[in-house]
């Protein structure tokens, strides 16, 4: 359980450092991509990358 927790928790944290790029304009891929520079996906990154570390340090206690 504990490992799932922490390989949840990197997944969601990559994801949320994705969108918090793609939102603040950092990261232009793919470049069609309707995130790029719409800052509310910064947002959600941010809060999905929170998620995550909560996730990874639940999944290491």
């Amino acid at each position: 359980m504990a490992r799932s927790l922490s390989i949840i928790g990197f997944l969601a944290l990559a994801i949320g450092l994705l969108w918090i790029g793609q939102g603040t304009g950092a990261i232009r891929w793919p470049p069609s991509s309707f995130m790029i520079n719409q800052l509310q996906w910064a947002g959600y990154g941010a809060l999905l990358g929170a998620v995550g570390l909560i996730l990874i340090w639940q999944g290491n206690r």
